[in-house]
């Protein structure tokens, strides 16, 4: 699988849909990598920040849970969330099998975007 170009990514293998100099206010989505969702195995749970939730930029803000092993969820900015993917509750595993589309996690209105690598910074960093 393919990492998304236009995608911005964090060192905890967390990635945002819009460009990182986005205007405060703004809002992105957020998931996991591929990278992560193949090294967690399958997933089955995700617990998620909820609506309304502040979230900041590389802290914890939720987690993923998989048959190997359960592994904390960072958040790549700062900002309140304005949208949890529902899906994911009843379909963990299309974090899997689609981690760059329908498996997005939360929305955030962004006051503060995090440090964040481009796609080929990531790869680079993570042999991908």
């Amino acid at each position: 699988m393919a990492l998304k170009p236009d995608f911005y990514y964090s060192e905890d293998h967390e990635w945002i849909d819009s460009t990182p100099d986005a205007a405060a206010g703004s809002k992105v989505k957020v998931g996991i990598t591929h990278v992560a969702a193949d090294r967690l195995g399958e997933v089955v749970f995700a617990e998620l920040p909820a609506v309304g939730d502040t979230v900041t930029a590389g802290e914890t803000c939720g987690e993923v849970e998989s048959t190997k092993s359960v592994s904390d969820l960072y958040s790549p900015v700062t900002g309140t969330v304005t949208a949890v993917n529902e899906d994911i509750e009843s379909a963990p595993e299309t974090i899997n099998s689609d981690p760059y589309g329908a498996g997005w996690l939360f929305e955030v209105e962004v006051s503060e975007v995090g440090p964040l690598l481009t796609a080929d910074e990531y790869a680079a960093a993570n042999g991908v």
